[in-house]
Parts: structure tokens; sequence; C-alpha cells
């Protein structure tokens, strides 16, 4: 009885994290339309990736080169990644801004954001580039509705434009409202956000497409191998019955 109470007090414990997530996201997510198969849209996500995030946040564990996996040539990312001179195809993806100037200008340093999609999930990221607004009360003039109090500015505000949180008392958290349009339509933005979303989750796991292949290379193996032993216990097997 004492293990089964001990066993019950661990499991939760460990229950305890995910339940405290799951009371945190009240706000709803649309699902990130994810398809690791674009590789037009994974590109486009990694040009704004790489002209939008990696001034602030890096990506330690994803080089250059990688990017050959979505269709992309060495020429290609030099030039249409704007690569400075001194960054070679092979180096890693470092900020431009050095950790210490980013934790003075925004307070925290921005995190890495290698295994962002899988951390965080590609709902999230979705909602979340999405989400922000203006507010006179935050540092950087801007908060998210997805991840409350952030410091990160909206570094694509001049894409989507300014929105504004219109809260209704008695009607939920509010509703977000375009004031000022910026140089994409607001289904443009959404597009470009969704081929964002779509390489930070190829960048979380660049070899997941490689490995379904594979999976579904041993499935296909082992249900040859399956019809080729049956047939030997039938052939076995025939004269005993």
């Amino acid at each position: 009885m004492k293990i089964i109470k001990k066993l019950c007090a661990v499991a939760l414990l460990v229950a305890m994290p995910a339940v405290a997530i799951a009371s945190g996201a009240a706000v709803h997510l649309d699902t990130a339309p994810v398809n690791l198969q674009d590789t037009a849209s994974l590109q486009r996500g990694a040009k704004l990736f790489t002209s939008r995030c990696l001034a602030c946040h890096s990506a330690v564990s994803m080089r250059y080169n990688r990017l050959g996996d979505i269709g992309m040539s060495e020429e290609q990312i030099k030039v249409d990644l704007q690569l400075p001179e001194d960054v070679k195809v092979g180096s890693t993806m470092m900020a431009t801004m050095d950790a210490n100037s980013a934790k003075l200008a925004f307070g925290v340093t921005p995190p890495d954001l290698s295994v962002i999609s899988r951390s965080r999930s590609a709902d999230w990221l979705y909602g979340y580039l999405r989400g922000f607004h203006i507010d006179s009360t935050r540092p950087s003039g801007w908060n998210n509705t997805v991840f409350p109090g952030v410091a990160m500015p909206h570094v694509m505000a001049d894409l989507q434009g300014e929105q504004e949180l219109e809260s209704h008392e008695g009607h939920g958290a509010g509703k977000l409202v375009l004031k000022t349009p910026g140089s994409l339509t607001p289904v443009a933005y959404d597009a470009a956000v969704a081929d964002l979303t779509n390489y930070l989750v190829f960048m979380g796991e660049p070899a997941k497409m490689v490995r379904y292949q594979l999976g579904w290379i041993v499935l296909g193996f082992l249900s040859l191998m399956f019809l080729l032993v049956y047939a030997l216990k039938k052939e076995i097997w025939k004269d005993i019955h």
C-alpha cells in the first residue's frame, strides 16, 4: 500500500508541470499549416528567419549548409540569405547581436531557436508570431496575446502593421484588431508566418523527412520478409498437414 502511495505521489509531481502549462494556455491556438515537403515554403521561411530573427536569436545547432536539404544550393544560401563575407556556408547560425548587448536592450537574453518548435510547438509559434499588439505599458511598446509580458518587440511589424487588443468586459481576453496596415495584407502576412513556422519546425529536426522515408523502407522490407517467411512456413508444413 505504501509503495502504491509513493508511486501516486511521484506521478502527481511529474504531471504538475503539464497541468501548470495547460492551465496557463487559455488562449486559442490555430493549427499551423506545417508541410515539410513544401520546399518553396521552407526556403521562404529560411529567408525570413535569417533576415528577421538572426539579429538577436541564434540557432547554434543549425548550419547554413543544412539548407541544402530543402533544395538550396551554396550560391542560393550566400545570395538569397545575404550572408556576410566573413560567414561561411558551413558555419552555425549565430546572432548578429551578442548576448550581453541583447540582455541590456531587452532585459533578458534572447533564447536560442534551434529547437524552439519542439519546446513550444508549431501551433504556439504560429499564434505567437501573429499575436503581437501595441501596449504602451511595455518597455518595447509591444505585447503578445500568446506570450503576455514578452520582452521581444514585434520585428515583423512593418509587414503585419499595428494591432490593438480590444477588450470587452465579460467577453474573454479581447480581440485583436488591425489599426494600421503593414506592407502585407492579413492573408499574405499569415502565409509568411506559416512559412517561418514551417522552417522553424524543419530546423528543430532537419532529418525528420529522411527518418520518415527510412521508416517506410524498413516497413516495406519487413512486409516482404513476412511474405517470404510465411511462404516458407507453408512449404515446410504442407506435407505435415
